[in-house]
């Protein structure tokens, strides 16, 4: 037990005495390190206390030197939900102890008349979101609310720090920082991977010496379990429904339990499967975004008063709404990283000296592989993550308009103030000044349209807000969040077939041909959020419509490859998965760590090449989408290609004798920047940034813009700035993000390089054992393959049956 001087007040003390608890050591050294001045980052296991000890630093700030006007503590969390969650816990011990202390949330569902009072009148203690503190700096009135700030703590930074609401998030703590120059930064998580990445992130100039590292004690080993089908793993499919009986009475053992899915199809799916089966009508909830913000609280209510069984729900949980009865995880399909995993296990038990029980359904066998792969990580402690990458541009840009909106700026203090959050302290006076002169008037194509011209500069150099009204107009539009719209799939005449995610519509191009709705369909064109086809004779080109997923982390896929070539560690796998891999070492080989395999092979008088990069399904989309042009242009004839996180397949009616020119790293300048430009990769891209950067208005006092003005009026500026400024910050932005975002080139990069060297092609007579699961997906329209799942077990057993035969093809 660590001693302080001085100790804790005695309201705190008294407090865990009456609970028979006494504070954990991380908990009082958060409050130590707090006395020294310094910066923390808090890595602490689920249900070790931590929101509570990132807290206790200000509890105990506050008892010795009361605040009875002023902010004192800010706390930000990803989840508006979570915001609300930590207030009731929160509230619970402030009241307890008897403390005068004010805790409030605002978010945006806040009514308007509390939050001018909060400006004015504010709580010590304001829990809020990262768009929401954003919007609070843009009022005049800041300087005043945040004067008397003294901690600001950031909770499941993980959740953010490496994607745009982390370049938001850091713009506004170094905005605090001019404000408050003395206010402590807190950064709280379960499961961060890089430590000093985060201490980096989190400390002004990046300063990792101002920023302490606290880690919570080891809590008990995780209780985590593969459920096994009664008979065998599926070759094919992501679902997991074959395990459904299992799965219901896993949740009859238990109090409650949380059923985690990947994507919301999935989740609903498997919610009416669970339903169907549920002959003792056991309470069972559903969970996930796309729900009205009513259904979910009331879901979260019942779950709060231990109502429900189960709740079957999408990464809208993986942050957790924190209730203690869960005593059961289910993992639907392969976790995808082992931090995520990590995360949602801390779901179940919130008890730190006991472990929380966990189940995983693989889908297939390179789930199962990717599920052992994922256990034996967790066993091991380690953890993955994004890697944090160059802040977004068109953050920057609303951040520069908030600024303004709260009064006038002197350009360098601004530019110096950005520069000290690490995602922009590599850019250089020409882009801060790039994207100031964009806020401005909108750029060179833009400035001759008053409606853009929102800056204006005085005498002395000093940037003033053009007119008041730009200032309501950026409340009303900012914000890193938006909505995905889906594409109407349309005949010519005006039938319609149904939606698809535009993300998937954004890779097309007239010409494509893609499977859906039972049919071959190509593109003729996207016009606004009509994606208009006509019935296409040929076989589809490109995979069907795939919906949001996750991407398959690198340590993860690292892990999976080691297990391909640990043979001596396969005698611990299901007999059927071992065969599977012996067999496919016996017919072709298994690629070493690092190596790319590339098998070619011949199957119902058509052409096949499947290559294992394990790198995720949007890196092979994108690679697929490469090489069939690559191949139409040398004259290949391919028909088309699938792609899953692991493997990708493209097959066509002439043999690649020569895979490797497929493979060049050229493909990458040529190819791609050809494929991005003639699809809607880059518009798509662009009406993002767009948006994100107040270039266009996603609504006007009273009235919001639908998803298709939003698009037509982006399109018509790209188009315009595509013609006479192509170097545009905005296109520049969109560029970015087409690239990691979208296509996912950093991985497709690291592919492409590493081909190079270790590319082993092998030519083979018939089709492979690891082949079978990427194969079958051909012509299905992949969404939670749920009836399908029945016709792609047919399918895949077949294929299964020629792989595994040790006889003579026919």
């Amino acid at each position: 037990m660590l001693d302080l001087d001085p100790p804790l007040p005695q309201a705190i003390t008294q407090w865990f005495s009456e609970r028979g608890w006494s504070p954990r050591r991380h908990q009082l050294e958060m409050v130590d390190v707090a006395r020294q001045g310094r910066h923390a980052l808090l890595v602490a296991s689920t249900g070790a206390g931590k929101t509570l000890a990132g807290f206790l630093p200000s509890l105990a700030e506050l008892i010795e030197t009361p605040v009875h006007d002023g902010l004192h503590t800010l706390y930000v969390s990803p989840l508006k939900a979570l915001a609300h969650d930590i207030q009731r816990n929160l509230t619970m011990p402030v009241e307890e102890m008897g403390l005068d202390i004010r805790v409030e949330a605002r978010s945006g569902d806040t009514p308007s008349d509390r939050k001018k009072r909060q400006r004015e009148k504010p709580p010590q203690i304001l829990l809020t979101t990262p768009e929401s503190l954003s919007l609070l700096l843009s009022y005049p009135e800041s300087a005043t609310l945040f004067a008397s700030l003294k901690r600001v703590i950031v909770d499941e930074v993980h959740a953010f720090a490496t994607g745009k609401r982390g370049d938001l998030l850091a713009l506004s703590l170094a905005r605090l920082r001019t404000l408050a120059p003395d206010a402590q930064r807190v950064a709280l998580s379960a499961t961060v991977a890089d430590p000093d990445g985060y201490r980096a992130w989190l400390a002004p100039h990046g300063d990792l010496d101002s920023v302490a590292l606290v880690e919570g004690e080891a809590g008990a080993d995780p209780d985590l379990d593969i459920m096994l089908p009664e008979g065998r793993v599926p070759w094919s499919g992501h679902s997991g429904h074959y395990a459904i009986p299992q799965v219901l009475e896993e949740i009859t053992r238990n109090r409650t339990t949380i059923v985690f899915c990947n994507t919301r199809f999935l989740a609903e799916f498997i919610f009416q499967r669970l339903w169907e089966l549920n002959e003792d009508a056991l309470p069972i909830g559903l969970h996930h975004g796309s729900l009205s913000v009513e259904a979910r609280r009331k879901v979260e209510g019942a779950m709060a008063r231990g109502e429900l069984r189960a709740l079957v729900a999408t990464a809208s949980l993986d942050l957790g709404v924190d209730w203690g009865d869960v005593d059961c995880v289910i993992q639907m399909g392969a976790p995808k990283g082992s931090s995520r995993l990590l995360q949602r296990i801390g779901r179940a038990n919130h008890r730190l000296d006991e472990p929380s029980k966990a189940v995983l359904v693989p889908g297939n066998r390179f789930e199962y592989l990717e599920a052992q792969a994922a256990y034996d990580a967790v066993d091991a402690g380690q953890r993955d993550g994004e890697g944090f990458r160059p802040g977004g541009l068109d953050v920057l840009a609303q951040h520069v308009m908030a600024v303004a909106c709260a009064g006038p700026f002197h350009e360098e203090a601004l530019r110096d103030e950005v520069r000290s959050a690490l995602p922009y302290s590599g850019y250089d006076d020409d882009a801060f000044a790039r994207v100031l002169s964009f806020v401005e008037n909108g750029g060179y194509a833009l400035r001759a349209y008053d409606k853009f011209k929102r800056l204006r500069r005085d005498k002395d150099g000093v940037w003033h807000l053009a007119h008041p009204r730009f200032a309501a107009q950026h409340r009303l539009n900012a914000g890193t969040i938006v909505d995905v719209p889906m594409l109407e799939v349309r005949f010519k005449n005006g039938r319609k077939l149904g939606k698809v995610e535009e993300m998937f519509a954004a890779q097309l191009s007239p010409g494509d041909t893609f499977f859906f709705a039972g049919m071959s369909l190509e593109v003729e064109q996207i016009k606004d959020l009509d994606l208009i086809v006509r019935a296409s004779k040929n076989a589809a080109q490109i995979p069907s419509y795939m919906g949001a997923r996750m991407p398959l982390t690198t340590h993860l896929a690292d892990r999976v490859r080691g297990l391909l070539t640990d043979r001596t560690g396969w005698v611990r796998f299901p007999d059927d998965v071992r065969e599977w891999l012996e067999m496919q070492d016996w017919r072709s080989t298994l690629p070493e760590p690092g190596q790319l395999l590339v098998e070619t092979f011949p199957h119902r008088q058509r052409h096949y090449m499947v290559c294992y990069p394990f790198e995720g399904w949007n890196a092979h989309q994108s690679l697929g989408m490469l090489i069939t042009r690559r191949m139409e242009d040398k004259g290949l004839q391919p028909l088309g290609f699938v792609a899953n996180d692991y493997a990708l397949a493209v097959y066509g009616l002439q043999p690649i004798r020569d895979p490797g020119a497929l493979f060049s790293a050229d493909i990458l300048t040529d190819e791609f920047i050809q494929w991005v430009e003639s699809s809607y990769l880059l518009k798509r891209a662009f009406r993002e940034v767009a948006v994100i950067s107040g270039l266009v208005e996603r609504q006007h006092p009273g009235k919001r813009k639908t998803g298709k003005q939003v698009t037509f009026s982006t399109d018509l500026i790209f188009d315009v700035l595509a013609k006479y400024e192509p170097d545009h910050v905005l296109m520049q932005a969109a560029w970015a993000d087409a690239r990691a975002k979208m296509t996912d080139v950093g991985r497709l990069g690291d592919l492409l390089d590493r081909a190079q060297e270790t590319i082993l092609h092998i030519d083979l007579d018939r089709v492979t054992p690891m082949a079978v699961p990427v194969l079958t997906m051909i012509g299905r329209e992949s969404v939670a393959q749920g009836a399908a799942d029945d016709a792609l077990l047919l399918e895949a057993e077949t294929l299964a049956a020629t792989a595994m035969r040790g006889d003579v093809p026919e």
